[in-house]
């Protein structure tokens, strides 16, 4: 009985939120990789109460408008989920909805998820997608009212860690990507991200729907972002929770330290309690990371 409650809340938030935000289609045809398999986008409830999908074959941009008159920063959005799903209610609407209230252009990216059944190459497939909204934000910038030297791209968890893979792989060419330029986002947000593929810190979840059981040396190398990181890599704010019990912070901290070490403006925010996926739940101790982003935008960004 809980979990029909749970659904139909969180189907009556997808509804009121429906009509607020406008659907962008990721490319004009098959996104690049596809097998062509029909399967159908699947919409349910996870064992922690949250709303998530997968089985994306076509993904998109959801876009909520900002409050305000003139070209705005924008901010494009990956949900975590392990890259096994997307929770992209409290780690993608909800946080959207306050975004854009604050007065930035955002955008909930649904991307496609690393299934071997229905990509070919498909570890590359979320890169390829973030890559692909970075770049359609950019071109559509006088159309969607942004600002186009001020997109940034967020993530929560894996999120996070696509986040994080288009902001240091930029400069690489990356299989399933079209786009060779316009893809550096200009700023980073990473929330409680998954960083590395080291055994030691990995989330070992994330990192084998990524890449599979026994990936080649060279793959693990190349998605372990700490690893990535160059002058170039755009400005970052990050958030962890101490306590988190999925995502180790020390993902956190070797990101921040290697941002540093290329002299990279970082502000990591080490929360004591919060553990992982709190996300936009008001209720958790953890939700003081919105006034620290807050502040942080308007200093840098706004």
């Amino acid at each position: 009985m809980r979990s029909v409650i749970l659904l139909l809340l969180a189907m009556s938030a997808i509804f009121n939120s429906s009509a607020q935000y406008k659907t962008i289609n990721l490319y004009d045809g098959p996104a690049p990789g596809s097998k062509n398999i029909k399967t159908k986008e699947i919409r349910t409830i996870s064992d922690y109460g949250s709303p998530v999908l997968y089985n994306v074959t076509e993904p998109e941009l959801w876009h909520f408008s900002a409050k305000g008159i003139g070209n705005k920063p924008a901010i494009i959005i990956c949900p975590g989920g392990g890259y096994k799903v997307e929770a992209y209610v409290h780690e993608g609407i909800q946080v959207a909805e306050w975004l854009s209230e604050l007065g930035y252009q955002t955008f909930v990216l649904k991307y496609r998820l690393p299934e071997d059944s229905l990509f070919s190459e498909s570890s590359y497939v979320s890169l390829a997608d973030a890559r692909r909204a970075i770049a359609l934000v950019r071109v559509k910038a006088s159309e969607l009212n942004v600002n186009p030297a001020k997109i940034g791209i967020m993530g929560f968890s894996a999120g996070g860690h696509l986040a994080a893979s288009a902001s240091t792989l930029f400069n690489q060419s990356v299989p399933l990507s079209q786009e060779k330029k316009k893809v550096r986002p200009d700023f980073s947000i990473l929330v409680y991200p998954v960083i590395s593929l080291d055994n030691a810190i990995t989330h070992q979840g994330s990192k084998e729907a990524l890449l599979g059981e026994n990936p080649p040396e060279e793959l693990k190398q190349l998605f372990s972002l700490e690893k990535q990181v160059t002058a170039d890599t755009p400005p970052t704010i990050i958030f962890h929770a101490k306590d988190d019990d999925g995502v180790p912070v020390e993902n956190t901290i070797e990101y921040a330290r290697s941002l540093r070490e290329n002299n990279v403006s970082v502000k990591e925010v080490l929360l004591d309690e919060g553990g992982h996926g709190f996300g936009f739940r008001k209720e958790s101790p953890a939700f003081i990371w919105t006034e620290y982003l807050e502040e942080w935008l308007k200093a840098n960004i706004h």
